[in-house]
């Protein structure tokens, strides 16, 4: 048997391996905290598991639905677009996926040819580069270090444009910094989008709700119009309504690219599933009060653990805009230790002496840094922070 080249070229994804490991030392017996994966740990909202109950009691959770979603659902979508974004896309324009991955990829699938390049502000989101790569395209990440708060400038943005690039992905809030670009940051990246109009653009949003900067949330679209036209805007109810496993994402954007993306879902998953449609429709037009809630407390955890995090010797992190990890630099403890040369060792060492697992910088692009998630409760957190302490000092 021989596998292709093209699933040859590409990794696992870090995180999923990181928390797949760490279950599997727990279950060995080793006690390990979890801080990899980026997953709320608060229960899916109670008025949203009783659509779903409603809708399998109700037989309607039974069937194959339309391939880009149920309609009530995309009016949902439609409705939450307008009411929160002041973006109107028609229903033809709206696809509804099995998650904001599935979305991404068949995004990529539909636009990027062989040897189309794709631009990526890094530090990014793990499956970025690799999911271009399996498409046939080549990634080009654009290093944005923490003196520019891992933000791309306009200049960066030009220079990496050439005539084979295609795509620009945006992750505002990110993963894996929770930095965001507000309205002027965006417009400078706009003004260059629109000196090269062969450009298109990934706005992904999925932690668009996840904020607490002074600023409030704006895309790519919301600040230039002009770019609509070639623009998909990527959003899912997994991270703002605990709802990672229902495993629902959609996309908005032009009408032929949304309709190419609807047609390869078709050969692929078809429908994504019957009942977590109905429960994204609770999610999206139910009491939002929910969200807010959660991101409240996601704001108590992001400042206890960079406080935190500023204490341990050879550690610097930075107050983020939103979403749940923090991204510290962690270069001068790295090279205060004779037994450690990178952020890989370092997780490695993090993980097997300390019991804390934690996804080293470099499978986002940027080595030195790990990154933390606190999307776990405080108790947990300090215990993980109390073992990091132990082993690294405090300044």
């Amino acid at each position: 048997m021989t596998l292709t080249k093209r699933v040859n070229s590409i990794k696992p994804s870090p995180t999923i391996a990181v928390s797949n490991q760490a279950r599997e030392m727990r279950e060995a017996g080793h006690d390990v905290i979890g801080l990899g994966a980026g997953e709320p740990d608060f229960d899916t909202p109670d008025h949203i598991k009783t659509a779903a109950v409603e809708a399998i009691q109700s037989g309607a959770a039974a069937k194959y639905t339309a391939v880009d979603g149920i309609s009530l659902l995309k009016t949902a979508i439609q409705d939450k677009f307008n009411r929160e974004n002041n973006l109107h896309y028609e229903s033809d324009q709206i696809l509804v996926s099995v998650g904001a991955k599935q979305a991404l990829f068949n995004l990529l699938l539909a636009l990027i040819e062989d040897g189309d390049e794709v631009i990526i502000p890094a530090p990014y989101w793990v499956s970025y580069p690799d999911m271009v790569t399996l498409v046939g395209g080549r990634p080009v990440p654009i290093n944005a270090g923490a003196e520019q708060k891992f933000k791309i400038t306009p200049e960066q943005l030009d220079a990496a444009i050439t005539d084979r690039t295609k795509l620009l992905i945006v992750n505002s809030p990110s993963n894996p910094t929770g930095f965001f670009y507000d309205e002027e940051e965006l417009k400078g990246l706009a003004e260059v989008l629109l000196n090269h109009p062969q450009v298109c653009v990934a706005s992904d949003d999925i932690y668009e709700h996840i904020l607490w900067a002074a600023s409030p949330f704006v895309n790519l679209v919301n600040v230039s119009p002009d770019l609509a036209e070639r623009t998909v805007v990527v959003n899912g109810v997994s991270k703002a309504y605990a709802m990672t496993g229902w495993r629902i994402g959609y996309a908005a954007g032009p009408k032929k690219l949304i309709q190419a993306m609807k047609k390869i879902q078709s050969q692929s998953t078809s429908n994504p599933t019957a009942v977590s449609q109905y429960a994204a429709i609770a999610a999206l037009t139910g009491d939002q009060h929910c969200v807010q809630n959660m991101v409240g407390e996601f704001k108590r955890r992001h400042d206890h653990v960079v406080e935190r995090l500023n204490r341990l010797r050879g550690v610097e992190a930075l107050e983020a805009d939103g979403a749940f990890y923090s991204f510290p630099n962690c270069a001068a403890a790295i090279a205060s230790r004779d037994n450690i040369n990178n952020d890989i060792e370092l997780a490695s060492f993090f993980l097997n002496e300390c019991g804390v697992a934690l996804v080293p910088g470099s499978a986002f692009g940027l080595e030195g840094y790990v990154r933390l998630s606190f999307a776990t409760d405080l108790d947990t957190l300090d215990r993980a922070l109390d073992r990091l302490e132990k082993a690294l000092g405090v300044k």
